[in-house]
C-alpha cells in the first residue's frame, strides 16, 4: 500500500512539494488545498494509516514539530491564532490515508469553522465518560 500512498511519494521526493521543513523522520508541505493562507501537513517519512498505527516516537516527534513550524507561520504571516489538528478515518475528515497533521494559520474574521457547536445532556455526558473510563481502565 505505501507505494501506492501519495504521502510516501511526496514525502520521499517523487513528487515535487512546496517544502518547508524537512528532516529524517517528516517532510512539512503546504496543502495544495488550503483552508488557509499558510495550511501545511507534517507527513511522516513512514507510512502509517493514522494514529493508531503510528509508532510512539513519531507521533511525539510530530507534535514537536507541529509547535516549531506552527511559531514560524504564525510569526511570518501575522497570523491570529494556529490550529494543529489530525484526523483519524473517513468519517472524521480523513482523506489521504496516511497519518498527517494539518497546521492551520488562522486569521481574525477568516470565517473559517472548523468546529460546529452542538449539544450534549448530563446524563449522555455521564454515559459516555463512564463507558470510557471504564475502557481505560
Amino acid at each position: 500500500m505505501a507505494d501506492m500512498c501519495i504521502f510516501c511519494k511526496i514525502a520521499n521526493g517523487e513528487i515535487p512539494s512546496n517544502c518547508l521543513y524537512e528532516d529524517e523522520l517528516v517532510k512539512v508541505i503546504l496543502d495544495l488545498s488550503p483552508a488557509s493562507k499558510g495550511h501545511a501537513l507534517i507527513i511522516p517519512k513512514r507510512h502509517a494509516k493514522d494514529l493508531f498505527e503510528l509508532d510512539e516516537e513519531t507521533k511525539a516527534y510530530v507534535l514537536q514539530v507541529a509547535s516549531k513550524v506552527g511559531a514560524a507561520l504564525k510569526k511570518t504571516l501575522n497570523a491570529d491564532g494556529i490550529n494543529i489538528m489530525q484526523n483519524n478515518g473517513e468519517a472524521a475528515g480523513q482523506t489521504v490515508m496516511h497519518f498527517h497533521m494539518h497546521i492551520i494559520p488562522r486569521y481574525k474574521g477568516d470565517g473559517l469553522q472548523l468546529f460546529p457547536s452542538g449539544e450534549s445532556t448530563p446524563e449522555e455526558l455521564k454515559e459516555i465518560r463512564d463507558k470510557v473510563v471504564a475502557e481505560l481502565n
